[in-house]
């Protein structure tokens, strides 16, 4: 029998979350879809009551391949620098 030490030694991350948006209002959207099926037509819809209700933009749509997957780093720095804030979701 083999016993194994559930613990992590490795460094803690430095990161942090984003500070919340004070409003909705005007922000613009960016829609990071996952391939799943439906889940672009979802998001969509989604993304349309923000524009509907707080007069966002959709200005950018974001793809990755794996829905279990994180995205690319490259596409969230991507993302950071053009949008205010990301929807995502599922589509099953």
């Amino acid at each position: 029998m083999r016993l194994y030490d559930p613990t992590s030694s490795a460094q803690k991350r430095t990161m942090r979350r984003a500070p919340p948006l004070a409003s909705l209002d005007g922000k613009a959207i960016g829609v990071l879809e996952n391939g799943k099926l439906n889940a672009a037509e979802m998001l969509d819809e989604v993304a349309r009551l923000f524009v509907e209700r707080h007069g966002c933009t959709i200005r950018a749509v974001y793809s990755k391949s794996n829905a279990s997957a994180p995205a690319p780093k490259e596409t969230l720095t991507k993302a950071a620098g053009e949008v205010d804030f990301i929807i995502t979701g599922l589509g099953d």
